[in-house]
């Protein structure tokens, strides 16, 4: 099996997936077997501090860790890349394959520098293209929101970076003394006529307002053809009251990561144990 491992700034997000060449449970198309999200660990957190993690994530669903037999890791966090190394090869003996220059991805980058392109950015777009093809915009609502564009062909175009909608609502209630923190949802009504609500139309109507014009330039700009889909921890509450966000789909990430992996399959092994 492959464990697919999207480490965010703020959250990670882990994915079991049996994939369609498993002889011993063979299936007509890969399948995710279960999925976690879990508070990305801080740069002083050991590889056994993690591992033990891990480990009690899969007996919590009944799984052994052995069962893997392959792991794709996306990582903005690169201080923690050398403790996921340590993991995989320690407590799963396994190699793992970070998404970074020299990864077959199948899609182009034609950014003035690739390089500055984070792994997640690419995953998300790889993902994309094989459910929707192109144009198509891909919006991820993380710690920050990124907006990423791929042409018709699936050539990655560019794109935008915005703070996300934690990060807003943080930088309020830290310079605002007298305003209390929320729970970040959608409001009963837009006209608010009590403080919690007030910020929660601020917050809400306001951060779709930012989605929604800068999706209507960029699809100005690709054409009304161009599809739209959103992922991230807040897809599905900003989704529902965008006009432009056509799909939402929360594992796209870990779909991502599945696919890349499953075209660098023969470079790619578990070491023997």
């Amino acid at each position: 099996m492959l464990l697919a491992m999207d480490v965010g700034n703020t959250n990670t997000v882990l994915g079991l997936y049996r994939l369609a060449h498993d002889t011993a449970n063979p299936t007509t198309g890969p399948e995710m077997v279960s999925n976690w999200r879990i508070t990305t660990p801080s740069s002083k957190q050991t590889s056994d501090e993690f591992g033990i993690l891990l480990s009690n994530l899969f007996a919590l669903k009944g799984l052994e860790i052995g069962v893997v037999d392959g792991i794709a890791i996306s990582s903005v966090v690169p201080p923690l890349d050398s403790t996921l190394r340590q993991v995989c090869e320690l407590y799963f003996h396994v190699k793992p394959v970070f998404i970074e220059p020299g990864v077959k991805t199948g899609i182009p980058v034609l950014t003035d520098n690739p390089a500055e392109l984070g792994a997640d950015r690419i995953v998300n777009c790889v993902a994309a293209f094989e459910r929707f093809g192109g144009p198509c915009i891909v919006v991820d609502m993380g710690t920050a929101t990124t907006f990423d564009v791929l042409s018709k062909k699936g050539e990655f175009l560019g794109g935008a970076i915005a703070p996300g909608l934690g990060i807003s609502a943080d930088a309020l209630f830290s310079r605002a003394a007298r305003l209390p923190r929320i729970d970040i949802k959608k409001p009963a009504k837009v006209i608010g006529t009590g403080t919690v609500d007030n910020i929660q139309i601020g917050l809400y109507y306001g951060y779709i307002g930012l989605v929604d014009g800068i999706l209507e330039r960029m699809i100005a700009e690709m054409g009304p053809e161009t599809k739209t889909v959103a992922t991230g921890g807040l897809a599905r509450l900003i989704a529902g009251g965008s006009k432009y966000i056509g799909a939402v789909d929360e594992m796209l990430t870990l779909t991502g990561l599945r696919l890349i992996y499953e075209r660098n399959l023969d470079r790619h092994r578990k070491r023997g144990t």
